[in-house]
């Protein structure tokens, strides 16, 4: 029996002292042909990611008369002009609506995560007041909703329609990051937390000093999510304003690709050649992409960490 007991440690010295113990055949490394099919299909994944932006980006930089002999979107760059981009940024609907939009995105993120972190520290604390009936009610948000209806008479009744406000607080907290939050922040260890408490430290402090110092990774995480939202967002600004001035930049693209109307100051360009209604439409969109993409590699080395952690715990 003992033979039998010791021989992965005779097969273990007879390959080598440092040798590493034989793994599974799941945990194998992968052949020269695995190698190469993980290579291919990720290289037709980034092509397929990638090739469209480079539509977008060249036709926007493209001249109109090269534009008008492609017939449509450029694929090749002949040419290079910041033509579109300059009408844009130099003023009327479309710089007053990225305004609008980066206005909407730092003062709504700011109040989510906010709202966001103490209600998940909150129900984080075991004896906390009310924990389980907050902590149900909030969950029971996740599979039933008021509708549309009932959500624009609230709205309504409120008066916040034809604001601002109208754009941030209905979409300001989400139940699901609110749970990330809260699974990440059980796992701080307890006895840290009493440490501080034996020192003096109150629960505001304990949570500026202690629990949002840990918890950077995730709180990055959840901070992208909201600010991609309100970035994104388009659909509370077409139900709740009725002023064209006070449009964010969505949904302006979005009338520039329907081509319901143009912005103001851009109509005399278009209409005397000067401009091509293609090329400022892909202006529009690489201006609202660019942000997200700017931001995203930044929070990337976190998603692991934050995410995944958070929900593992939660």
């Amino acid at each position: 029996m003992s033979a039998v007991a010791d021989r992965p440690l005779v097969e273990r010295e007879r390959r080598g002292r440092w040798a590493a113990p034989p793994r599974p055949s799941w945990e194998e490394r992968p052949t020269r042909a695995g190698l190469a099919a993980k290579g291919l299909v990720l290289g037709i994944a980034c092509f397929a990611v990638l090739f469209p932006l480079w539509i977008v980006v060249v036709t926007s930089l493209s001249p109109k008369q090269v534009i008008d002999e492609t017939g449509g979107l450029v694929v090749i760059p002949e040419g290079v002009t910041f033509v579109a981009y300059q009408e844009l940024l130099g003023g009327g609907q479309v710089q007053r609506a990225a305004l609008v939009s980066v206005g909407v995105t730092l003062v709504g993120t700011v109040f989510s995560m906010t709202v966001s972190v103490l209600c998940a520290y909150g129900l984080s604390r075991r004896g906390s007041l009310g924990h389980r009936w907050i902590l149900l009610t909030l969950l029971a948000t996740m599979f039933f909703g008021a509708g549309l209806i009932p959500t624009y008479l609230l709205v309504q009744a409120l008066g916040l329609t034809d604001t601002y406000l109208a754009l941030i607080l209905p979409s300001a907290v989400s139940v699901f990051n609110i749970l990330v939050l809260r699974g990440f922040f059980m796992g701080i260890s307890p006895e840290l937390l009493d440490s501080a408490r034996i020192d003096g430290a109150g629960d505001w402090r304990i949570l500026w000093r202690i629990v949002l110092p840990l918890s950077r990774a995730v709180l990055a995480v959840i901070t992208l999510f909201y600010a991609v939202g309100y970035w994104s967002a388009w659909f509370n600004a077409s139900i709740y304003l009725t002023d064209q001035k006070m449009m964010p930049l969505q949904n302006v693209m979005i009338q520039l690709v329907q081509k319901q109307e143009r912005p103001v100051g851009l109509s005399a360009q278009i209409n005397t050649g000067q401009l091509s209604p293609l090329a400022i439409q892909m202006a529009v969109m690489v201006l609202a992409l660019l942000p997200v993409a700017v931001l995203s590699p930044f929070v990337q080395k976190h998603f692991r960490k934050g995410m995944l952690t958070g929900a593992v715990k939660g």
